[in-house]
Order: structure tokens, then C-alpha cells, then sequence
């Protein structure tokens, strides 16, 4: 389960960029319909396997406000924010990037613990900068700063919901987040206006980008995880930047340069030291 989640989220990648490429999406239109859908399927879900948590979660008023944040925090920033990487660079820099939220983890809890980074720690930070620096120089930068605030995302992710998921369940809080998220780019991004011009491979992407990269990628990583434990989990989630980065030079023909690719080896093994 995990490694078939990490493997769809890598593809999801690519996909993403195949369509905004080849069909001229913008990614804030493509994030605003993949979280409104996305958040209605987490919400079926949630009806029928956990009716009365969700049922419960949406009785508390007190839980809104946190809901909010986390819609804001994690869930905006990181569909906007991937999208956004992937179209100014590609999936595979875009997916490697995202890999430098553990530095924003290792930093929260650094200071919610009141220590200073281990040795290992130390090093692992060492190498995510000079790999960020080397993918910075080659001229991507606002892919580089794309790519950071998906990973500032990805970290409010692993750390702000966890106490609404415990008591609620991953369906109903990701149901709501995703759903609030997309009405908030309703405005700013109104959709039904700016209707892309697809032929059936199109929608079929679109709807692979919902259905299978985000709905089952998120489902059957997350459910994986639960089974073999979050360290096992982080390492064997190294395979989707690597699925991303195959599948971006096989199928789209992204070129990288050798600083890239020393860029994108540092950072993951980045990933096998900060966990």
C-alpha cells in the first residue's frame, strides 16, 4: 500500500505536467476542481465508514477554526504550491523540493523541544542546503520558491492536523480541508469561467490527477503507513521523487543538468539522515 501510494503520487507529477503543458491549464484552476472533487470523495468515504465521527466533527463548532487552518496551512499551500513548482520546473525537482519539508519538521521540533540538531541532523541539514542551492543556480527559481512552500505545506501537514485525525478519523478532516481550500480559490480562480479546452485524453488525465494521484495516492499511503510505521514509511517514500523524475525525462523529456541531478541526490539523501 505504501510503496503503490508513493508510486501514484510520483506519476501524479508528471500527469500534472503533461496536462498544464500540453493543454495550457493554469495550475490554480487545476488545484481549485482536484481539491472541491478530491474533498467531496473524502467525504462519501467518511459517510460510510466513519458516519459518526464525521457526524461528530461538524456538531463542535470548536473544531472550525482549527479546520480552517489547516485548510490555509497544509492543504492550499501544498496543492498550489506542487503545482505551481511543477509547471515553472518539472515532477521530479517539484517532488525532491517537497522532500525538504522534514527540515521544517526536524526545525519544529528542534524548537518545541528545546535542543539543538544532532550530529546526523546536522549533516542531513548541510546536505539539503547545498542541494537546494545547486537546483537554485540553475536558474529555476520560482520553481525553488514554489517548491519551498510546498514543502512548508507538507510540514504544517505532518504536524498541525494530527489531533483532529486522531480523534476524527483522515477521512472527515481531509474532507473538510480539502473542501473549504477549493471554495477558497473559487473566487480568485472561478473556474466555470476559464473551462479548459480538453479532448477526451485530457479529462481522462484530469481525472486520474483526482481519483488515482490524490484520492487513492493519499488513501493508500497514508493506510500503508499506519500498518509499518511512519520511519519505514519516510524511507520507502523515497521512491516518489525517483518515479517522478523517471517518468518526467521519459514522458515529457525534462532535461537535467549535472548540478540538478547532484542537487536532487543530496536532498533525498537528506531524507535517510533527518527521519
Amino acid at each position: 500500500m505504501t510503496v503503490t501510494g508513493a508510486v501514484l503520487w510520483g506519476v501524479n507529477g508528471t500527469v500534472s505536467k503533461i496536462l498544464m503543458d500540453s493543454y495550457r491549464v493554469d495550475p490554480t484552476w487545476v488545484a481549485c476542481v482536484r481539491e472541491i472533487v478530491a474533498g467531496l470523495l473524502f467525504l462519501a468515504c467518511a459517510g460510510v465508514a466513519t458516519p459518526k465521527l464525521l457526524g461528530g466533527m461538524l456538531r463542535e463548532r470548536k473544531n472550525y477554526p482549527m479546520l480552517v487552518i489547516v485548510a490555509l496551512s497544509s492543504v492550499l499551500v501544498i496543492q498550489v504550491g506542487y503545482l505551481q513548482a511543477i509547471h515553472w520546473t518539472n515532477a521530479g525537482t517539484a517532488t525532491v523540493l517537497q522532500s525538504l519539508s522534514l527540515l521544517f519538521v526536524l526545525l519544529y521540533v528542534c524548537v518545541h523541544g528545546r535542543r539543538l540538531p544532532t550530529v546526523i541532523e546536522t549533516i542531513g541539514v548541510i546536505l539539503a542546503v547545498i542541494g537546494t542551492v545547486l537546483i537554485a543556480t540553475g536558474g529555476d527559481l520560482p520553481g525553488l520558491a514554489w517548491g519551498l512552500a510546498n514543502a512548508l505545506g507538507n510540514a504544517a501537514m505532518a504536524i498541525i492536523p494530527l489531533a483532529l485525525i486522531a480523534r476524527w478519523g483522515a477521512f472527515s478532516v481531509n474532507g473538510v480541508a480539502f473542501l473549504i481550500s477549493g471554495f477558497v480559490l473559487v473566487p480568485f480562480v472561478r473556474p466555470w469561467a476559464h473551462m479548459p479546452q480538453l479532448d477526451a485524453r485530457g479529462w481522462l488525465m484530469l481525472g486520474f490527477l483526482v481519483v488515482i494521484g490524490t484520492f487513492a495516492a493519499c488513501g493508500l499511503y497514508m493506510g500503508g503507513v499506519a500498518i509499518i510505521g511512519s520511519m519505514r514509511g519516510i524511507l520507502i517514500g523515497t521512491i516518489e521523487p525517483v518515479v517522478a523524475t523517471v517518468t518526467a525525462v521519459t514522458w515529457t523529456g525534462a532535461a537535467f543538468s549535472p548540478a540538478d541531478l547532484v542537487g536532487l541526490v543530496l536532498i533525498i539523501l537528506m531524507v535517510f539522515l533527518v527521519r
